[in-house]
């Protein structure tokens, strides 16, 4: 397989999504079994999207870890430096929809494999081959994925990839918010990209403004060049040292959100990594190359709302062009 454009690190687990919205976990009758991860997800989405990408993480050598081994190769994602541990399991999340969609999750991590990805087990030379690299916060959480998502992201700046970055706040994962707030801040201290919610920039800025809140992150952190924050059904913000702007959503008729916000990450890295040859790029990009980089991004986002799960819901760059002539 020829090498990848985009490494993604994290964890990959299982979702079980309701076949019902509106229904607390107590009420669901029924799941279905879907893969998913955010970095996981990201590199699903770009891969469909035709840019070749990698999935590096730890899932157990059980069934749902093959399952997903399976589903992110049917992608087109490169598994080679998947890992199965014998020891552990495949982490679970168990799913419920609100009546927009919006998903609400239950983790089953006990621990989990993800969590045990070692520094050690990292292929340094795999991961400088590519052109970019993404991460998330969730192995930031607990040793030893903590030290493994730190030593890959030091592989990636030595290797003079662009380093994306998404915080994905998932409360019940953490031990208390202000462990959060602090694990995933020092986390910024390396992306040229960063995608955050709305209300993730609220949780680490403490600022309820858009415009107020991106400055404060981007003060602090002068590596970031470019800082997008996805809006749902609004659309998105982005600001760079140059530029800053609100581009609106597609209208779609929405069944499950799950996944979106990598669809977007994904769609995102696709069109900066046509657009720059290196991370210092970014910061040169005029309005309109952002503009037309999120009016993509969303439109990705837009099509992966419109079916349940992730990954089988991410859409082909063919299906992404017909919604942007929508």
């Amino acid at each position: 397989m020829d090498m990848p454009d985009v490494v993604c690190l994290g964890e990959a687990l299982i979702d079980f999504i309701p076949l019902e919205s509106g229904v607390s976990l107590i009420e669901v009758s029924a799941f279905k079994k879907a893969p998913g991860g955010a970095p996981a997800n990201v590199a699903a989405g770009l891969s469909k999207l035709g840019n070749p990408s990698a999935f590096v993480g730890k899932v157990g050598d059980d069934p749902f870890g093959r399952f997903l081994a399976k589903t992110f190769a049917d992608s087109g994602v490169d598994t080679s430096r998947m890992l199965f541990d014998r020891n552990a399991r495949t982490g679970l999340a168990f799913v419920s929809l609100t009546p927009e969609g919006v998903p609400e999750f239950m983790f089953y991590r006990n621990p989990s494999a993800d969590m045990l990805l070692t520094a050690q087990e990292l292929d340094v030379d795999f991961i400088k081959s590519a052109r970019a690299f993404h991460y998330g916060s969730i192995t930031l959480i607990s040793e030893p994925s903590k030290g493994a998502t730190e030593a890959a992201i030091g592989c990636a700046a030595d290797g003079g990839l662009l380093i994306s970055y998404d915080p994905n706040l998932r409360k019940p994962l953490w031990p208390g918010l202000d462990r959060a707030k602090e694990q995933m801040l020092a986390a910024m201290a390396y992306p040229h990209v960063v995608k955050v919610s709305e209300e993730e920039l609220a949780f680490l800025t403490g600022a309820s403004e858009l415009a107020a809140g991106s400055r404060l992150l981007m003060d602090a952190f002068p590596n970031i060049a470019l800082l997008a924050v996805t809006l749902g059904s609004q659309g998105c913000y982005f600001r760079t040292a140059r530029a800053q702007g609100r581009v609106p959503a597609f209208s779609v008729e929405v069944v499950d959100t799950t996944g979106a916000g990598d669809g977007f990450v994904a769609g995102m890295l696709s069109c900066l990594l046509a657009s720059v040859s290196e991370p210092d790029g970014i910061s040169l990009l005029d309005e309109e190359a952002l503009i037309r980089t999120f009016r993509f991004a969303n439109a990705v986002a837009g099509a992966t709302t419109t079916k349940r799960g992730a990954i089988s819901a991410l859409p082909t760059r063919a299906e992404v062009e017909e919604l942007l002539k929508s």
